[in-house]
């Protein structure tokens, strides 16, 4: 790959990241005061989001179709969310009647036919081409409740994952002769990220790379009597111009499909179901005639290795879900069904080390609560193993992140092994950090469980989630009873094409992420106090947290061998400083994508604290996660590059220290 130095422009507060992407899933929030602005409601920065992770900020498209359906079935005092099957609507129904005092709601099926106004060909002979094969209804439900209550039904959208997304909302849209939300206001185009030219660029085909401008992060409240059509379309901008026009044509669903399926190498939206085979074949391991690395490297073995007499992972253990938290939600929810159908009580379950925020969340809601072992490494087991004695009834599971995030520690997954076969309990462990390619953990797994959103996929626009049930777990047939009875896809089909054309090369990817985070740790670590080797004074950074430092020993247990790039330790780390200033003067001076989410292709930072944590600091900082910590995921950008971009962040952490000694 030929080498350059050069850096991209940054990305304006605000825009979508990656730049100019209809669907993005990370917003840009280039400084520090940026984030704290979000966090705090400030008008300055509230008020030029563009978009933002989906589970959080509720995409603009959906706002739109909520709109339309408040004024179609609500009353003046109501909200809605749009939830995609009958299960899981009146699994929010319960969910707020679950709360003290209860809340109640009600849930109207609205089914979206296509119609003479719509914005796609739905004729039998372009069947084979047009946006709406495959999906050719759109069956939604639309959970009402008092507006006084959003902010509840809203952590029900944010902590399951189980919403609509944006591409059914923009189909729904389409049949109802509306067009995307934010589709005709043009602005100048922001600069693109920077890609590696291994690897075509992060819009594809600019043809129909599209942009929109801000809307409010919460509904507007809309009844048939407070809410006109031209309220409507305020709601939303209008259409967006494409950067380069196609001529006198507009980028109406059917073009924008035809330009993915032509040029974006995207399979027609009607093999969606080949599309979600596909993806379950590359989860077990397994590669694909369409893959980038077919006939060149071998199969991942998941579950047993060559030989062992043990059960391979194969696409029936795998099961495909709308994001990374709803596989997460799911796998829970497995648990306490299982057992329940066992005729015995549920029982808490365990968070074991500290994880991503809503893991937690979903372990304290549903169920009867949650023990948290806050650092999750070697010196918890002993007090793990003391619960698991008294509890009564008996622990139900036990979650755990491999590595975890932001802290990259890895628990100790053979005693925990242990300790689950003796007791009963379920292992649920996430791999989206380590991924499957770095680390094995199915062999001390019951459920693991991963975000596809991240690495896997890498380009950013598109959601998904997945969950292996271990063929040799004990508890493989009674977990294996519940999903035969009560999963359902719902894993919208558009999604699954994107997320199959995206993981194509995800081998290749991981390989130079890994190389680039291991230097560039390697970089960091050499002038951290944790290097011994090099004299303290003038160091700013106080700790690096990558798995090469952090627990190396339990990593090991699960870390593939050879690795694949260098050590095979992933892309994300984070580090801390000594003080809050060099933290702030880091982050506002490097030159990469900011913004939350992790896992792209581009490298993407943020101050993870702030953004997961910011109203519960004190109580981060108890478990180790400091308010100036920066998490950072590598891509796959020249060294040069990272390394420019690193010196000068270093040279501004340094500068801003002793400013601050000297005052």
């Amino acid at each position: 790959m030929p080498q350059t130095a050069t850096i991209p422009a940054q990305i304006p507060l605000g825009s979508s990241v990656p730049a100019i992407t209809a669907h993005a899933i990370s917003v840009s929030l280039p400084t520090w005061q940026d984030n704290i602005g979000y966090e705090e409601g400030d008008k300055r920065v509230v008020d030029k989001m563009e978009t933002g992770y989906p589970r959080f900020f509720i995409h603009r498209s959906i706002q739109k179709l909520a709109a339309l359906c408040l004024v179609k079935f609500g009353r003046p005092d109501e909200l809605c969310i749009l939830l995609p099957t009958p299960k899981v609507a009146a699994e929010g129904r319960d969910f707020l009647a679950s709360r003290n005092p209860s809340i109640s709601s009600r849930i109207v099926e609205f089914v979206i036919c296509p119609s003479a106004a719509s914005l796609v060909d739905t004729s039998t002979s372009s069947k084979s081409q047009n946006a709406s094969a495959g999906v050719e209804v759109i069956e939604l439900q639309i959970l009402l409740f008092n507006k006084d209550d959003w902010p509840t039904a809203k952590s029900f959208w944010q902590h399951t994952g189980d919403g609509i997304c944006s591409r059914m909302a923009e189909r729904a849209l389409a049949f109802l002769g509306e067009t995307p939300a934010g589709s005709q206001a043009a602005r100048p185009p922001t600069p693109p990220l920077d890609r590696p030219p291994s690897k075509a660029p992060i819009n594809r085909n600019r043809h129909y790379s599209r942009r929109t401008p801000s809307v409010p992060a919460t509904p507007t409240t809309a009844s048939s009597s407070t809410l006109g059509s031209s309220s409507i379309a305020s709601l939303a901008a209008s259409d967006d111009l494409p950067i380069e026009p196609v001529r006198e044509e507009s980028l109406t669903p059917d073009l924008t499909t035809y330009l993915e399926e032509r040029y974006g190498r995207n399979l027609p939206l009607f093999n969606a179901p080949l599309a979600k085979q596909a993806l379950k074949r590359r989860i077990a391991g397994g590669l694909l005639p369409s893959d980038e690395d077919f006939g060149k490297i071998d199969d991942v073995a998941r579950g047993a290795a060559l030989g062992s007499g043990k059960k391979a992972v194969t696409e029936d253990d795998v099961y495909l879900y709308p994001t990374g938290m709803s596989a997460i939600w799911h796998a829970h929810d497995i648990a306490r069904v299982a057992r329940r159908r066992k005729g015995e009580k549920e029982g808490i379950s365990v968070c074991y080390g500290f994880p991503y925020t809503d893991t937690l969340k979903i372990l304290q809601k549903w169920g009867p609560g949650c023990h948290f072992f806050g650092t999750g490494g070697s010196e918890d087991i002993d007090a793990l193993e003391d619960l698991l004695k008294t509890a009564q009834p008996p622990i139900l599971s036990l979650f755990c992140e491999f590595p975890s995030n932001p802290l990259l520690r890895s628990p100790d997954l053979a005693r925990i092994r242990k300790l689950a076969d003796k007791y009963g309990f379920v292992i649920v462990v996430d791999e989206t950090i380590g991924n499957f390619i770095n680390v094995e953990v199915v062999t001390f797994a019951d459920i693991v469980v991963s975000s596809l959103t991240k690495i896997f996929s890498g380009d950013a626009n598109v959601m998904g989630g997945s969950l292996i049930l271990n063929p040799n777990g004990p508890l493989f047939e009674e977990l294996k009873a519940v999903q035969n009875t009560d999963y359902e896809d719902h894993y919208y089909p558009e999604d699954a094409v994107y997320m199959e054309r995206n993981s194509r090369d995800f081998r290749a990817r991981i390989k130079r992420v890994n190389d680039n985070a291991f230097n560039v740790c390697e970089y960091l670590y050499q002038n951290s106090l944790d290097d011994t080797t090099s004299p303290a004074e003038g160091k700013v950074i106080k700790k690096v947290y990558y798995p090469r430092y952090v627990t190396p020993e339990l990593y090991s247990q699960a870390q593939r061998h050879p690795p694949t790039g260098k050590g095979g330790f992933g892309g994300l780390f984070s580090v801390t400083f000594t003080s809050l200033a060099a933290s702030k003067a880091f982050f506002d001076a490097i030159g990469c994508a900011k913004g939350p989410s992790l896992g792209t292709s581009f490298t993407l930072a943020c101050p993870y604290t702030i953004l997961a944590h910011y109203l519960e600091l004190d109580w981060a900082a108890t478990h180790g996660v400091e308010a100036g910590l920066v998490r950072i995921s590598v891509g796959q950008e020249d060294q040069s590059v990272l390394r420019e971009w690193f010196g000068t962040a270093l040279a501004a952490a340094q500068a801003a220290e002793k400013a601050e000694v000297a005052q």
